[in-house]
């Protein structure tokens, strides 16, 4: 990790010129803050696990930076039903701090923050604890200080990693997601949440957002709150229990944090016999956009690549064989026989009516389904996954196409950082060396100056050509406009039912997508 950090300082300091941030009298044994960004890329946003040490927080900010990252993301820890032998060590007076007189519920929450006073409402009952070497928090839900009955949240931190988190994310002008509270999970049905919990787990959200409300409501650095319990994006019924929860969960967002965004990422699954076809989208979308209370949401789909639930092949590759690192998920049979389709299909369909107050957002997944030999990856928890490549990472950003507000990914540790060897290159350092290679995302017929031509959009297409098969014509862009994406203009009449097309940009990097022209 160390090597990827001063490989990214590095590779900055070479590109550009010097950009310095102010630091933290706080943390002035950390070395000082470097603002560049030496290598753009499409991915703005990465799920991070908070850390501890403030150093080490500020560096992984700095890597993400570096490589156009605005946005982090973080996983809500589980607020679980019933004692945990973890908290054996929360001792008040020697005596467990569960052991309160009334108590109707005992819940737990390990979580990487440092709560400030106002999580302690009831004198007495509600303390922050430092017992053998540990920090824990004991805090009661109750109507009243005095309610005779009442649930308790035991709490344990390994330090304030989400406070370091909003303090760099403000010094380098990013935002920061925390998430939620996830919910009790349902016992042999871990996919549900538990609705008996759903009370307790509102007024504990309740607190926590009131707490984010009182520390971070003045930071820029603030954007918002992560969904943490995942759905599928499609068709569900009207008693659905991940609705219910959404709507309950989402309404204590609305009224504690108004006008915060709430980010949810749903994930899709095209395998057929286990999945759904991408025409379900649509409802999903609209299931999910109906919990918001009217907060702002932004709906990020998981693209499904990474777990091998979705493919991302082109236009002309129904009938090709599947790709050998999905092959282990689907079976070595074709494209179009293991999937009701690809990203673009589902991403398209949600792209087709995204509902009032919602940003359409793409999840891309930085991972293979399973590990390949000698490959660095996640080992817990299960299941294994793998390490992906930037090339692949570019076709999952040209399968987003268009349509996306925003391209995140899951997630930045390990995928990203991880490293076969210590001399080998990890994820984020392939992206620093190989950014400027084009990525095609669109293409549709436009009329420039009365003659027909295609207007090509992606990212580094500025400065060279375009090259269209059939019939292999290559033609020098002859016009150029930059913004949120790239795009580049050429005459060109499609031939056929879908058109290949290679952008060579100014640096000689090129690649190729395929595209029904419409």
């Amino acid at each position: 990790m160390h090597r990827i950090i001063l490989w990214l300082v590095v590779a900055v300091a070479f590109v550009v010129g010097l950009v310095v941030v102010p630091d933290d009298p706080e943390v002035e044994q950390c070395p000082v803050r470097d603002a560049r960004v030496a290598a753009p890329y499409p991915i703005s946003g990465y799920w991070v696990m908070p850390r501890a040490d403030p150093c080490v927080s500020r560096r992984m900010v700095e890597a993400i930076h570096a490589i156009g990252g605005d946005t982090l993301i973080t996983f809500g820890p589980r607020f679980n039903a019933g004692p945990d032998p973890d908290f054996d060590d929360c001792l008040v007076d020697g005596r467990p701090c569960a052991d309160v007189p009334g108590v109707r519920h005992v819940y737990t929450y390990a979580t990487s923050e440092e709560f400030g006073p106002g999580m302690l409402r009831c004198p007495g009952l509600d303390r922050r604890i430092e017992s053998r070497g540990r920090i824990f928090y004991r805090i009661s839900l109750a109507v009243s200080c005095a309610d005779p009955v009442r649930d308790l949240v035991l709490v344990s931190t390994d330090g304030d990693g989400l406070g370091n988190l909003m303090t760099e994310a403000a010094a380098y002008g990013m935002t920061v997601f925390p998430g939620l509270p996830a919910a009790p999970q349902r016992e042999g049905k871990t996919w549900e949440p538990d609705p008996a919990h759903t009370g307790a787990l509102n007024a504990f959200t309740a607190r926590v957002l009131a707490d984010y409300r009182t520390r971070f409501g003045g930071s820029a650095a603030f954007g918002g709150i992560y969904q943490s319990f995942e759905l599928a994006v499609r068709d569900r019924s009207d008693k659905d229990p991940v609705i219910e929860l959404y709507a309950a969960q989402h309404a204590v967002v609305a009224a504690t944090l108004p006008g915060k965004k709430i980010l949810v990422s749903p994930y899709i699954d095209a395998r057929r016999g286990r999945g759904f076809p991408p025409e379900q989208v649509e409802a999903g979308m609209a299931d999910i956009a109906g919990t918001r209370a009217g907060a702002p949401m932004a709906i990020a789909i998981q693209d499904g690549r990474g777990t091998g639930k979705v493919p991302v092949y082109g236009v002309h590759e129904g009938d090709a064989k599947v790709v050998p690192r999905l092959a282990p998920v689907v079976g070595d049979v074709s494209n179009g026989q293991a999937y009701y389709g690809a990203t673009r299909d589902y991403i398209e369909a949600a792209a087709r009516r995204v509902p009032a107050g919602v940003e359409l957002w793409v999840n891309v997944e930085g991972f293979e389904p399973t590990p390949a030999d000698g490959e660095c990856g996640r080992v817990e928890p299960l299941p294994l996954r793998g390490r992906t490549t930037k090339e692949r990472l570019d076709q999952q950003v040209m399968a987003a196409g268009t349509h996306a507000g925003k391209i995140i990914s899951y997630g930045w540790d390990p995928f990203f950082t991880c490293q076969a060897r210590y001399d080998t290159p990890s994820l984020a350092d392939d992206i620093v060396s190989e950014w400027q290679q084009p990525i095609i995302v669109g293409a549709s017929r436009k009329e420039m100056n009365g003659r027909a031509g295609i207007l090509v959009e992606g990212y580094n297409l500025r400065g060279g050509t375009l090259r269209f098969d059939p019939p292999g014509t290559v033609v020098k862009q002859e016009w150029y406009a930059r913004g949120r994406l790239e795009s580049a203009w050429a005459p060109y009449a499609p031939s056929g039912p879908w058109t290949s097309i290679t952008a060579t940009n100014a640096a000689g990097h090129s690649s190729t997508s395929a595209y029904v022209i419409r």
